[in-house]
């Protein structure tokens, strides 16, 4: 683990150095290879050793966050950072790991709306008194003060109807994680019902990036990694009760879906990656630094590729 750690941080310099704007976390408990459970001293150590490119989560699970710390957490980023953090948050769905908190899943929604509601307050710059179902404060003053005049940006991850009008309502940004017609299409009515543009919001996913001439050489072992990880995702999903079999049009291997990749040469990732931008309105794209069980700096040479040669083109494509 100390291997992955220094190559993570390295590998994000990197990324800052290609001109890359922005480094996501992602989050879970209790996997046996060691998936990132924190990633407060991630983004800390990371903050510090770079100065241009923004740090978020996909995601931060609400539910096992105390808001107030989490809020103080942000805050201190915030400014070792110097407004460079943003932060964005799901409920969770994983069975373990509510178990392993000792938080029952049934209160996973009121966690995660009210934790949203004591951010905003926490970071308004003035004492808050806040009374709720999970929380309660009175005349409580939150310090330090984050540099970003309204707080870190937040997002909200959704994978159904109700996440995209929870985001709607909250109007925050969107991290679509499921078919366009039960998050996207929901978000994008729900915001103009109450007279908002979308296009003043930012929709944002992570979408693997493989960039190689040669897809038989290099990919093997990064497929090999993407399969574990598929069964990772698929074994939490089962075990939480949440799955479904879907019907052939919503496969799992839809485009929005995280575990999906763009695998190919220059040409290729860039007419795939263009086709998914504009078919779903996407403003930020993120890729995986690194598959599971392989050092961060397999992807290296990808990144670099995917940053001087894919980048410029689809931005020009999308304009």
């Amino acid at each position: 683990m100390p291997q992955v750690y220094a190559e993570t941080f390295e590998q994000i310099e990197l990324a800052e150095s290609f001109g890359l704007e922005l480094c996501w976390f992602t989050e879970h408990h209790f996997i046996e290879d060691g998936y990132l459970p924190n990633f407060v001293p991630v983004a800390a150590a990371a903050a510090a050793r770079t100065s241009t490119i923004r740090f978020s989560t996909d995601i931060c699970l609400m539910p096992f966050r105390h808001p107030v710390r989490l809020a103080e957490d942000l805050a201190i980023l915030d400014n070792i950072s110097n407004g460079r953090m943003e932060l964005g948050v799901g409920m969770g769905y994983a069975a373990h790991e509510f178990d392993g908190f000792g938080i029952p899943r049934s209160r996973r929604v009121s966690l995660t709306e009210e934790g949203l509601d004591i951010l905003r307050l926490a970071w308004s710059r003035e004492p808050f008194s806040y009374e709720g179902k999970r929380y309660t404060f009175k005349d409580l003053r939150v310090t330090p003060d984050p540099v970003q005049s309204e707080g870190p940006p937040l997002w909200i991850a959704a994978t159904s109807p109700a996440g995209a009008r929870r985001a709607a309502r909250y109007d925050t940004h969107l991290l679509p994680q499921g078919p366009k017609a039960a998050v996207l299409d929901p978000w994008v009515a729900a915001l103009a019902e109450d007279g908002r543009d979308p296009g003043d919001k930012r929709v944002g996913i992570i979408r693997g990036v493989f960039v190689t001439d040669d897809v038989e050489r290099d990919w093997a072992p990064i497929a090999e990694a993407e399969r574990y990880r598929r069964q990772v995702y698929v074994g939490l999903i089962k075990a939480s009760g949440d799955h479904q079999p879907r019907p052939k049009a919503e496969r799992p291997d839809i485009p929005l879906n995280p575990l999906v990749w763009t695998v190919g040469d220059v040409d290729h990732c860039v007419t795939e990656l263009t086709e998914l931008i504009v078919s779903h309105g996407i403003t930020d794209l993120v890729t995986w630094g690194g598959p599971p069980g392989l050092p961060p700096s397999i992807m290296n040479r990808s990144l670099e590729r995917f940053s001087t040669q894919v980048i410029p083109r689809v931005r020009a494509s999308v304009r």
